[in-house]
């Protein structure tokens, strides 16, 4: 991890609340919560998210599945965004690949 530098800043305190019950929900500590939310917005361009450059991916997972997501990242350092996005590419290539192939009959035959 390179060089670490302090941000501190008075915000109001109704969304000082809605900060930590976010960042306590997923698991984070604050700092990695706060660089999650910094990422997500520089990757932006600084611009809101409801401009049409990006759109919503969002899904209901088994809590036993969101406690392993949420243990890998903190051993990964990684943001949930990055790490499902992560996924989600290396499967499309899987499949884009596997759709490129050509396929066998039965007797191995090509299709």
């Amino acid at each position: 991890m390179g060089n670490r530098k302090n941000l501190c800043a008075m915000i109001p305190e109704s969304l000082h609340t809605q900060v930590r019950t976010e960042q306590e929900q997923m698991g984070l500590t604050l700092s990695q919560y706060m660089e999650m939310v910094l990422k997500q917005h520089f990757e932006n361009g600084g611009k809101n998210m409801a401009n049409g450059a990006t759109r919503t991916l969002a899904f209901q997972v088994p809590e036993e599945l969101f406690e392993r997501v949420k243990a890998r990242l903190r051993v990964t350092g990684q943001s949930q965004k990055e790490f499902v996005i992560g996924l989600i590419e290396k499967a499309l290539q899987e499949a884009e690949a596997e759709a490129e192939t050509p396929q066998e009959d039965a007797q191995g035959e090509p299709a």
